[in-house]
């Protein structure tokens, strides 16, 4: 059954289900909202009732402009007498006709003086040729500075304005008389505009203008009506209440900054206005709900199988990791961009046309084809997206990467000289390209010469230091190019005789205090022995000749720990202890290891805190010397840890291998760093008053590495640190026990 579930999620037939379903959602829901759009707006479904809603308001304040507009023309008798045109709209107009007379005068100007041009030259050939010696008149004298009616640069713009508010008489006057018509035009479409309201009735008052539409109403008889709106200066009287709660009524109120409104303005609405306006808002309400309803289900269709297409598609199975491309993913990408740029364009296009036409039903199969086009370009860039090549497969990034990738492997090919080359026939192409552009290509040419001179110069100069002996010194050249990779290398050699000198004189410094060092250790127990065996040879008391014996032992112990602990560190420095790698579980390793020395445990009262994983944790190493480390780590706690203290062994997983931490709390002050703790014959005490040798951290190191491993300490105040790190077994071997 689940093999059938997954062979079916990715067929053909499944594919062509959801791309159908994407393609009717779409259209589906474009059209909803392009209805809804048609019809009013989405908002109607959010408002609770018709007086709070955008209708109501945009309606009202229709009525309101219409009224001031009324309120300014007063009366068709005032617009005849010119009382509705203002100086401001005068003044405007006659600046346009000054304007037209400027460039008309300008024209004219123009034109007679090429006239004026062509008859002087005419002359002028005929005087010529009778060879007379009169010279040709002066082009100054060809108009005349005073010709009435046309507008002379040489006068001054108020004697400009006198010519043509002389020359422009009767055009001035028409134009008086155009704005007089188009007032009265608005006048009475504004009249014949009010009066369609049927069951409107209004009265305004402005100065000693009184306008109505009825006989004289009180203003109580106002309040009667189902709905009103009365305003006197900034006092509203509005019902019902919703009115004023509506967040619009601001557009229609009364405004400080509204000059022409009038004093007093009521404003009624009887049942014949309102029934069949609250019935049409009722209807665009319950159709924008349904459309909403609607349009969420599509979406829901239309998200949930687009995005089964943006899984399954380009791949035959769901284990399929390769993505199938087909004859159309070979559209360059970009080219596919602009093919879906131009659909979108050409939707709104052609919707904003048959929109205007008012032709809906051509629109649905409009965008049916649309969006099927629109959606395979889709999932064709949606299968480069999954095969990593949006960018690559465009006709842009394929040209110019052929072009740089030619020019790079010529480059790259060639040694200095076929660069050199390259250079020298590439140069004179640019010139011959950028020809109009020759000074700004020399001095590109000039600025990259002299860079590329002055990288030879700070090389030739850090050479000559260095041989001079000044191995700090570095060569700064920025780039990629052969002078970058040239001083590149010689900072290498630099430094790279910078660590060799340093890692001869830390070797030196170490030979030194290591044969000081061992000198000390061993003369010390050496001295007592020689003293101890001097006195024995005159001493005759048998309690006192004991004691020498005693002390003699003691000494002689620590002198063969030191010989010792100096031949088991020289041995495994050098790496001539064998090695038999082995699979070990190393919680068990420390687990037996640590009841084996829990007498010297419960000796100096430490508290071990084992914290590690649950699951076994195996690693590759000998059980024999990485235990003999680990035995000399906690030697040194037993020698140095602060007694009846803590001491915390972590392992945990780090990767490809296992660390293991000791953690312990020093009984002396660590004032000294972990490298120099790493030294051999260093110890914590530096008093040298304990008794290690000194080279229990050397040993421990060598060990590790030489199974593959690495061993790191660190110092914190008192807190001394030690890390191993060894790598994973996860082979299936049977271990062998720890030993």
């Amino acid at each position: 059954m689940d093999i059938k579930s997954r062979s079916f999620s990715h067929s053909l037939i499944a594919k062509a289900l959801a791309f159908v379903l994407v393609i009717f959602c779409f259209t589906q829901v474009v059209t909803l909202v392009l209805n809804v759009i048609n019809r009013s707006h989405f908002g109607v479904a959010l408002e609770k009732s018709y007086y709070l809603g955008e209708g109501f308001i945009s309606e009202s304040n229709n009525i309101i402009s219409d009224l001031r507009s009324l309120s300014r023309y007063k009366s068709e008798e005032n617009i005849l007498a010119g009382g509705s045109v203002s100086e401001d709209r005068l003044r405007n107009r006659i600046d346009s006709l000054y304007w037209e007379f400027q460039v008309n005068s300008d024209r004219r100007s123009t034109v007679s003086s090429n006239s004026a041009m062509n008859s002087n030259s005419a002359v002028v050939e005929e005087n010529v040729d009778e060879g007379s010696s009169q010279k040709p008149p002066s082009t100054s004298s060809i108009t005349s500075p005073t010709q009435p009616g046309i507008y002379n640069p040489n006068l001054s713009d108020r004697e400009n304005y006198q010519i043509f508010l002389e020359a422009y008489k009767e055009e001035i006057a028409k134009e008086k008389e155009r704005l007089i018509q188009e007032d009265l035009y608005y006048y009475q479409t504004t009249l014949q505009r009010l009066a369609s309201y049927k069951g409107l009735n209004y009265f305004l008052k402005a100065g000693e203008l009184e306008l109505t539409n009825h006989a004289e109403l009180s203003k109580e008889e106002y309040t009667s009506y189902p709905a009103y709106m009365l305003f006197e200066g900034f006092i509203q009287n509005v019902y019902p209440q919703e009115i004023k709660e509506n967040p619009r009524f601001y557009r229609i109120a009364p405004d400080a900054y509204v000059q022409d409104y009038p004093d007093v303005l009521y404003i009624g609405f009887e049942d014949e206005f309102l029934k069949p306006r609250i019935a049409e808002w009722q209807e665009d309400k319950e159709v924008a709900n349904h459309a909403l309803y609607q349009i969420a289900a599509y979406l829901a269709g239309l998200m949930a199988s687009f995005i089964y297409l943006l899984i399954v598609w380009g791949r035959n199975s769901r284990h399929d990791q390769e993505v199938h491309l087909n004859t159309l993913d070979r559209l360059y990408n970009d080219f596919n961009i602009l093919f879906c740029l131009g659909l979108i364009s050409s939707w709104f296009i052609l919707g904003f046309e048959f929109y205007q036409m008012q032709n809906a039903a051509l629109i649905y199969p409009m965008t049916l084809a649309i969006a099927t086009l629109g959606l395979i370009l889709v999932l064709s860039l949606v299968k480069h997206i999954k095969n990593k090549t949006l960018l690559k497969h465009t006709l842009v990034y394929t040209i110019f990467h052929k072009l740089f990738s030619g020019i790079k492997a010529i480059y790259d090919s060639g040694s200095l000289g076929v660069k050199v080359a390259v250079l020298v026939i590439g140069y004179p192409l640019c010139i011959a390209i950028t020809f109009f552009m020759f000074p700004i290509t020399i001095g590109v040419a000039v600025w990259l010469s002299f860079k590329k001179v002055k990288e030879f110069k700070a090389i030739k100069v850090g050479v000559r230091r260095v041989k001079d002996g000044d191995l700090a010194t570095m060569i700064n050249i920025k780039g990629k190019g052969e002078f970058a990779q040239l001083a590149g290398d010689i900072n290498s050699i630099t430094d790279g005789l910078n660590k060799a000198v340093e890692n001869e004189i830390k070797s030196e410094r170490l030979k030194t205090e290591l044969i000081t060092n061992v000198s000390h250790d061993i003369r010390t127990p050496l001295t007592s022995i020689i003293t101890y065996v001097d006195l024995l040879k005159t001493e005759e008391d048998p309690e006192k000749i004991k004691d020498y014996v005693e002390v003699l032992e003691q000494k002689s112990q620590r002198l063969k720990v030191l010989t010792d602990d100096l031949f088991e560190a020289a041995k495994a420095s050098s790496g001539d202890i064998p090695v038999t790698f082995e699979r070990i579980d190393i919680v068990s390793l420390l687990t037996q290891g640590l009841g084996e020395v829990d007498e010297k445990i419960q000796e100096r009262g430490l508290d071990f805190k084992f914290n590690y994983p649950r699951e076994r944790m195996w690693v590759k190493a000998d059980g024999r010397l990485l235990w003999r480390a680990i035995e000399n780590l906690l030697s040194n706690i037993f020698k140095y840890a602060l007694a009846d203290s803590r001491v915390y062994i972590d392992l945990e997983d780090a990767g490809p291998g296992i660390r293991l931490t000791i953690k312990n709390i020093s009984a002396y002050e660590l004032n000294i760093s972990s490298t120099e703790l790493m030294e051999r014959f260093k110890r914590g005490d530096e008093s040298r008053s304990s008794q290690g040798s000194g080279l229990g951290l050397s040993i421990v190191t060598s060990l590790i590495e030489i199974q593959k491993g690495s061993f790191t300490i660190e110092v914190d105040g008192d807190l001394f640190k030690a890390m191993i790190f060894l790598y994973k077994d996860d082979s299936k071997e049977t271990p062998l026990s720890p030993q």
